[in-house]
């Protein structure tokens, strides 16, 4: 029968076997990154976040929660016009937390 909704899929994060190690690597070379308050000024400035998602809060989420497709996503629509980081109430570099996350994601991916 038909009711007119579905179930979502389980968003549960398996603590076991989760992988941040990226996010790690993230704060070691980005300190600022692990001060965000996660408060989303950043998507309320975002130019591609009304259309695509992208939000520097949930690109911190996804990499703490080793969301790797989540945050390989929201990397490919970021525009880097640094609006987020004129806003950020804590004076987070967010363009160069976008921009190490990146190459990260470049050197993960050239060790494969």
């Amino acid at each position: 029968m038909d009711f007119g909704f579905s179930l979502s899929p389980s968003s549960a994060i398996e603590l076991d076997t989760l992988d941040s190690a990226l996010y790690r690597k993230l704060c070691r070379i980005e300190p600022g990154a692990r001060t965000c308050i996660a408060c989303g000024s950043c998507s309320a400035t975002c130019t591609a976040a009304e259309h695509s998602g992208m939000s520097v809060r949930k690109l911190l989420l996804g990499l703490q929660r080793g969301r790797k497709a989540e945050v390989e996503r929201m990397l490919s629509n970021c525009m880097l016009c640094g609006k987020c980081t004129m806003v950020c109430p804590r004076g987070i570099n967010t363009r160069r937390v976008i921009l190490t996350v990146c190459r990260l994601y470049d050197n993960v991916e050239g060790t494969l």
